[in-house]
């Protein structure tokens, strides 16, 4: 419960260009009852090292988006869960930051667990990274569910034993059982792989419906992926960092 506590209580703000300040928000002004894990500003993450451009552990996003997510959320505090957002607004110098991480094929810092049976050779080919990204248009989100009262989360500490992302022991993040982590370059992230059954199944077929039905997308090769139908900036990849004001 303290985590929830703590996602109610902080309040945070950002800076953004003129042209975007009246479309985008920080999700915490607009429901502070979502819970955060914000992995591009820190170490545990595929690349294994802050990403540009994460400034702060923020969720921004377009105001319709994050209008949108308060109702999904509304619907999962009903049935004793909550929503937690691991990225959402993702400046241009992030996805940068991805491709250049991805054409060192020496750094395999983090390939036990985040990418344990793909060659990196192959991350651009088989679509695991690319030079653009809906994120940067502000209106997809990364996001999981997690059982009220949330659990405790251990924090991460760079350079401890990874363990692959699929498997049963896999870093003990607090949310319900999706069958990967989050981030898992794998065909299990997949989201209505067949190999995935029961209770997995169940929680990310719960995630796909109340997002989709609160007017979202589905990414099928990831199950926490989502992103606004009529998102209000269809072609406009923007670069302002997530950061505090």
């Amino acid at each position: 419960m303290r985590a929830l506590l703590i996602s109610v209580l902080l309040t945070v703000s950002f800076a953004l260009p003129a042209q975007a300040s009246s479309k985008f928000v920080v999700l915490r002004d607009v429901d502070p009852t979502i819970l955060h894990d914000i992995r591009y500003y820190t170490d545990h993450n595929f690349v294994g090292t802050r990403i540009d451009g994460y400034q702060a552990p923020l969720c921004i996003l377009t105001r319709p988006a994050a209008l949108k997510l308060r109702a999904v959320q509304r619907q999962m505090l009903a049935q004793g869960y909550s929503l937690k957002v691991y990225d959402c607004y993702r400046p241009q110098r992030a996805v940068d930051h991805f491709v250049r991480w991805a054409r060192d094929l020496a750094d395999q810092r983090m390939k036990t667990e985040f990418y344990p049976q793909v060659d990196k050779t192959r991350l651009f080919e088989d679509g695991y990274i690319a030079e653009k990204s809906g994120h940067s248009r502000g209106s997809t989100v990364d996001l999981t569910i997690v059982k009220l009262p949330p659990r405790y989360q251990r924090p991460y500490v760079p350079g401890e034993r990874l363990v692959n992302c699929y498997a049963p022991n896999r870093f003990p993040d607090n949310t319900v059982d999706m069958a990967t982590g989050y981030d898992c370059f794998d065909t299990l992230s997949h989201t209505d792989d067949p190999r995935v059954t029961g209770k997995a199944r169940e929680n990310r077929q719960r995630l796909k419906s109340a997002m989709i039905g609160a007017g979202f997308r589905n990414l099928a090769e990831e199950w926490w992926h989502f992103t606004l139908n009529g998102e209000p900036y269809p072609d406009t990849y923007f670069d302002f960092p997530v950061a505090r004001r």
